[in-house]
């Protein structure tokens, strides 16, 4: 599974190209700026230190303060100031992704997304023909996006779906309960990639497709009739279990020793181009560009 213990190595810091110094490239935006520096000169901002790690050089932070909460006192006002203030932003915005998220299926679905770095989350009831669109970090890691079926929720988002469950909320910020279909994703890592793929080793709830809709790479689908052709002891209301989920027991979890073909084999027949157990190989794993853009279909 990509997002559980595959391509968690941070990309390179992000540099600008030699044919544009970054002064040139700060350069349009230094005026409107200058606005925002002066009314944070001398008062404490919040900075994490990652940010701090990932977007300051060595010259910007000794204009900063580290306090013991983790944020930062701004100490400079001069060009310098000007300088630190983008590069602490810059690594928020290059090469993060769009994922535009679309519900083809005749029912309604409540879509959720999760990553675990950073940790962030949400959800959106989806009627048939209705789409979402979110916006991920660049860098980001552990990245879900799934379908919940069977859901009822409160005005205060409180509820609990019969697939996908994430904890009773609308707005996910932890995973879906099995079984769920899943996008899994980790951006912008390895040689500057984004990686990416569909995961059957949760079981399956509805048809997916994850394609990239800029960057010229392939997407990959998974849209057979699991549900309706599930073998028996792995059937539950709404979906179809993994064999990991519904028995629990190290060989069904391949735990200890190689798993179980013939119940494993039952997705990977139908969906080759998916990861359908803990142990299937990289060959379902797909990379883009950083900074590609994607579309997230269910019911494809």
């Amino acid at each position: 599974m990509i997002t559980s213990h595959q391509f968690t190595t941070s990309a390179n810091p992000p540099t600008f190209p030699k044919s544009m110094p970054a002064s040139t490239t700060l350069k349009p935006i230094a005026s409107a700026a200058r606005t925002i520096i002066g009314t944070l000169v001398n008062r404490r901002v919040p900075f994490s230190a990652n940010n701090r790690s990932r977007g300051c050089s060595s010259r910007c932070a000794r204009r900063l303060t580290a306090s013991s909460c983790g944020s930062l006192s701004i100490m400079a006002t001069s060009g310098n100031a000007l300088l630190c203030f983008f590069l602490f932003l810059l690594p928020l915005s290059i090469n993060a992704a769009t994922f535009q998220i679309v519900n083809r299926c005749s029912i309604t679905v409540w879509a959720a997304w999760v990553s675990t770095g950073p940790r962030t989350g949400g959800g959106n009831q989806l009627s048939p023909g209705q789409s979402w669109t979110i916006n991920v970090n660049a860098s980001t890691t552990g990245g879900r996006i799934w379908a919940r079926t069977g859901c009822s929720f409160d005005s205060s988002g409180r509820g609990s779906c019969q697939t996908g469950d994430c904890g009773g909320v609308l707005q996910c910020q932890d995973y879906g309960r099995p079984p769920n279909t899943l996008a899994e994703f980790a951006l912008n890592q390895f040689n500057n990639l984004d990686f990416f793929g569909i995961s059957l080793v949760e079981g399956y709830n509805v048809g997916l497709d994850f394609s990239p809709t800029t960057g010229g790479c392939r997407g990959v689908r998974c849209s057979a009739n699991i549900v309706g052709e599930c073998p028996a002891p792995l059937r539950v209301p709404g979906g179809c279990n993994s064999p990991c989920a519904m028995f629990g027991t190290p060989e069904y979890c391949c735990t200890n020793g190689p798993c179980r073909p013939t119940i494993w084999d039952f997705f990977k027949r139908r969906c080759p181009d998916a990861y359908t157990s803990p142990q299937d190989d990289q060959t379902s794993t797909f990379t883009c560009p950083a900074g590609t853009n994607y579309s997230v279909t269910f019911c494809p």
